[in-house]
């Protein structure tokens, strides 16, 4: 005879509760005495029931599930800000959903951001406008962030640790910096451009020679061509890219040109993405808490799915690894 999986009428009737009872300690427990959750509990464990999560996603009208925007997946840099996400949200009872707003389009990704299919959104892309997340779902803001929204943003400050990168070349010796930038218009790219003019000008140092790029590995590989396009003398004998994968292509590009790092020209990234320390030489950066910050933002969308509503900034702390790819000028 088959074993009859127990309900929640069984606990409730082990515990001497009512079945609402059991239903506000499974849902809502803080409302509820410490004794009668222990007595609940009790019963939960003696009888072996367990909650068909489906069903009650049904009842309350929730999906289960949390929505991450990310601009582009195949960038490695998000890897472990999902890990950190998923590790805050599934003990919590949530699935971690990601999409690609590149390969859809910034604006139609917007269509999965519904509550029928989501119960809270975590953007990591600042290019998306804001007017289309008015009345959607509770949601928080990581890495980057989109003016007129008003909701709580866990980031870093990336002016303040763009002027962390160019402080060191500086104290090395290097009184030529160059940047190459992130994609124009991007909040990132012009906090992090913005660090980089700072921390010269606060030395009476030249403006630093601008080289465009998309944080992609391809645009520093061009900027690396740009570079050895000037001639010797007027080459920046530093350059300091506004991600790692982009300081990847340059320092390909020049060593493919017989061109040294750190002797002809030192080298500094941004994120301290895993390959970086595999490379030869390996490369200094400013390392991101990446997966802090993805556990903090999914920790401050379930509060703001809890009722949280305030618009609060989490900045977190970087950190300057210095590696073999900056010297002082001709070292």
């Amino acid at each position: 005879m088959q074993h009859q999986r127990p309900k929640i009428v069984d606990v409730a009737r082990l515990a001497g509760v009512s079945t609402a009872t059991v239903s506000r300690v499974l849902s809502n427990p803080e409302i509820v005495s410490a004794e009668t959750r222990r007595l609940v509990e009790e019963a939960i464990r003696q009888t072996g029931y367990r909650l068909n999560q489906a069903a009650r996603n049904l009842r309350i009208r929730r999906t289960g599930g949390v929505l991450a925007l990310v601009p582009n997946l195949s960038n490695p840099f998000f890897s472990q800000i999902l890990a950190g996400m998923a590790a805050v949200l599934a003990p919590a009872g949530y699935n971690l959903l990601v999409a690609d707003t590149r390969a859809e389009g910034g604006r139609s990704i917007l269509t999965y951001a519904e509550p029928s299919r989501a119960d809270g959104l975590i953007v990591l892309d600042g290019t998306l406008p804001a007017e289309g997340f008015a009345g959607r779902l509770p949601l928080v803001l990581a890495c980057e962030w989109i003016p007129g929204i008003a909701a709580p943003r866990v980031k870093i400050d990336n002016r303040e640790a763009a002027m962390m990168a160019v402080e060191h070349l500086i104290g090395l010796g290097h009184r030529s910096v160059a940047h190459v930038a992130g994609p124009r218009g991007n909040v990132l790219s012009e906090a992090r451009l913005a660090g980089t003019e700072q921390a010269l000008a606060a030395h009476g140092l030249p403006a630093p020679m601008v080289f465009p790029g998309d944080f992609s590995l391809e645009s520093g590989r061009r900027a690396g061509a740009a570079w050895l396009a000037l001639p010797p003398h007027e080459r920046p004998t530093a350059v300091f890219l506004a991600s790692d994968a982009m300081a990847c292509g340059f320092i390909g590009e020049v060593q493919h040109h017989d061109v040294m790092v750190p002797r002809d020209v030192s080298v500094m990234g941004f994120d301290d993405i895993e390959l970086v320390s595999h490379m030869t030489p390996a490369l200094s950066t400013i390392r991101q808490p990446r997966e802090a910050l993805g556990r903090r933002a999914a920790q401050r969308l379930l509060d703001r799915i809890g009722g949280d509503d305030r618009a609060d900034d989490t900045i977190l702390p970087v950190e300057l690894v210095l590696r073999g790819s900056t010297a002082p000028p001709g070292g």
